[in-house]
């Protein structure tokens, strides 16, 4: 017996006839997502292939434990989609072993923590305020309330991370584990040093490329693979799949990493998602997969220049990435308020805090902006020299609602040339 699947058009009248209200909403992200410019970095545009796979029936399917060693019966197709996510994620990124079921890169990084350490151990990771992640020791976050965190940071001469001071801090304090990642830094991660630092106090090093993974499968960021006993990422963001996570690393953690995830924190992985990521990793080995990274990595630092040349300041200087922080007391304008103000032209990046900023991270005085988005679209150099106009104007003229709407009907011009799920809108 074959199965036809319906067109897309066809399985969207259906839920439009479930659920008209839903329907709508979906609509709505759509056209926004259509019509305006994505610049969270850690946002990006999943293929057909990859929506089609997360809207598979595998969504049905329990499947607790390991391939081949289920607590459920009829796993047998689910374990194959499993095993091939995973061989291919090891061959693209070149490890040992790799684990599919996280569901969000926080969780990831929770089962390294409980593989690895005890309440109360010690550990090292980049402050929150200087470019780390929640889940790297904020105090609001697990791993801030139940392990004895040392923050390392950033030079205030020029917001890099100083390997002088990673390597007093280890020896200091001798962590049980030292994160090496971010959220909010955009420069390279020298791998090495950590391994160093690693190594002289007995520490684990955990590698957390949640925002960098899509670069390095691409060839355009340094891996830290041969260096790290543990790598976490997301899966969306630079490598532009599904919103989830993953493991992978040295085969001589797999066991507890397996055990920490499940059954330490998870009940049964989503398949559903786990096809996506096998999806994912496929075009990811695909040729073009390293010249999308390249033409991120191109896209980033001809934005950057862009709006240095215009008046903004860059902390760093620069990218060597996908992301910058952009700086806006030059120019007189919070964080908060440029976001906002970005968001009523279409534009969406997010507020985020600067090194040693002043302001509370509620108000903050910069904003994140990463390419990786525009370039799936298509967008090249030219492109963001023109959207590096489009947010110097709408951030020059916060209190201008005629110039506004002007920078806005700008923007949906310019997405208009670059279609991204038009066909997806329903009359």
């Amino acid at each position: 017996m074959s199965v036809t699947s319906p067109s897309y058009e066809a399985r969207s009248k259906k839920l439009r006839d479930v659920d008209p209200e839903v329907f709508s909403l979906i609509q709505r992200e759509t056209e926004r997502q259509e019509y305006g410019l994505e610049m969270i970095p850690s946002e990006n545009f999943v293929s057909e292939a990859v929506l089609e796979a997360m809207g598979s029936v595998l969504t049905n399917k329990y499947a607790e434990g390991q391939p081949g060693k289920r607590y459920y019966g009829g796993c047998h197709v689910v374990d194959e989609v499993e095993n091939l996510a995973s061989a291919r994620c090891c061959e693209l990124f070149g490890s040992e072993f790799a684990n599919m079921q996280p569901h969000s890169g926080v969780q990831a990084n929770q089962a390294v923590f409980e593989a690895f350490l005890k309440p109360g151990d010690t550990f090292m990771g980049l402050r929150l305020d200087q470019g780390g992640h929640l889940s790297h020791g904020s105090p609001v976050n697990f791993s801030g309330m139940h392990y004895k965190v040392v923050g390392y940071g950033v030079r205030e001469s020029d917001c890099t991370i100083d390997p002088d001071e990673v390597l007093t801090l280890a020896r200091q304090h001798k962590p049980k584990m030292i994160i090496a990642g971010a959220s909010a830094y955009s420069r390279k991660f020298d791998w090495k040093v950590f391994r160093e630092a690693a190594d002289e106090v007995g520490a684990i090093l955990l590698a957390d490329i949640a925002h960098y993974a899509g670069l390095v499968a691409g060839g355009a960021y340094p891996s830290p693979v041969p260096y790290a006993d543990i790598v976490t990422t997301t899966t969306h963001k630079t490598l532009r799949g599904p919103r989830s996570g993953m493991v992978m690393g040295r085969a001589a953690h797999q066991k507890k990493i397996n055990k920490a995830i499940f059954p330490g924190l998870q009940g049964g992985p989503h398949m559903h998602t786990i096809a996506a990521k096998a999806v994912m990793f496929k075009e990811a080995l695909a040729p073009d997969f390293k010249r999308y990274s390249a033409q991120v990595v191109d896209n980033a630092r001809a934005l950057a220049n862009a709006l240095m040349k215009g008046g903004l300041k860059i902390v760093s200087g620069g990218t060597d990435s996908h992301l910058m922080l952009v700086d806006l007391r030059p120019i007189g304008v919070t964080g908060k308020a440029g976001e906002e103000t970005l968001d009523k032209v279409g534009i969406t990046a997010n507020k985020n805090s600067i090194p040693f900023d002043p302001q509370p991270f509620t108000i903050c005085s910069g904003v994140r902006l990463g390419t990786p988005a525009l370039t799936t679209r298509g967008m090249g150099t030219k492109e963001m020299e023109q959207i590096a106009s489009f947010i110097i104007e709408a951030l020059q003229n916060v209190e201008n609602e005629a110039r506004l709407r002007a920078v806005s009907e700008g923007v949906q011009e310019l997405s208009k040339k670059f279609p991204l799920y038009r066909h997806r809108l329903i009359s």
